[in-house]
């Protein structure tokens, strides 16, 4: 090989390692330390089912923002339920705000990928707008008292205990 291929290789080597020390090193959750008020919604689930934020106050809540064209959104979907499933009889709630798309859509995404969990659908995309996120998936975890105390821009894996501790550390 030639002087400048295997230079070439090794700086690719140097970054790819560098790249999954600092995933590594990355939080579980950034913390939103302001805490403000999470902005209120009210939105249709695709059951018909009304959602409001207000509804939910009182326990730490999970709002989760997706869309099923969304590849990061549709991965962490299942660790999504596998965390319900852990959180439902914990005194935490989670939702999963579906941006932009119709009730057919989420219907044909249940069929791949079953959820327990509620799926208000943003329709026209107000609610999103009125929450400080940059892209999909991101979600926040709202305290008992309405406010934003966590934010996790991008996929995770919501089953992982020790993030599943952080949430479950806001209750009452």
């Amino acid at each position: 090989m030639k002087h400048s291929t295997i230079a070439t290789l090794l700086l690719l080597l140097v970054a790819i390692r560098f790249n999954v020390a600092a995933q590594a090193a990355e939080p579980l959750l950034d913390s939103i330390p302001e805490r403000p008020p999470a902005p209120a919604f009210e939105l249709l689930g695709p059951d018909g089912t009304t959602h409001s934020l207000a509804a939910l106050q009182g326990k730490p809540v999970i709002v989760n923002f997706w869309a099923t064209w969304c590849p990061p959104c549709r991965a962490e979907m299942p660790s999504m339920q596998r965390a319900w499933e852990q959180l439902k009889d914990d005194g935490v709630l989670l939702i999963a705000i579906n941006v932009g798309e119709s009730k057919a859509d989420i219907d044909a995404f249940l069929a791949d990928v079953p959820v327990s969990f509620p799926l208000p659908m943003d329709e026209t995309m107000g609610v999103s707008q009125a929450w400080p996120m940059k892209g999909l998936p991101t979600t926040f975890v709202v305290d008992p008292e309405g406010r934003l105390v966590y934010r996790a821009q991008g996929e995770r894996e919501w089953d992982d205990p020790k993030l599943l501790d952080l949430v479950r550390a806001l209750r009452q």
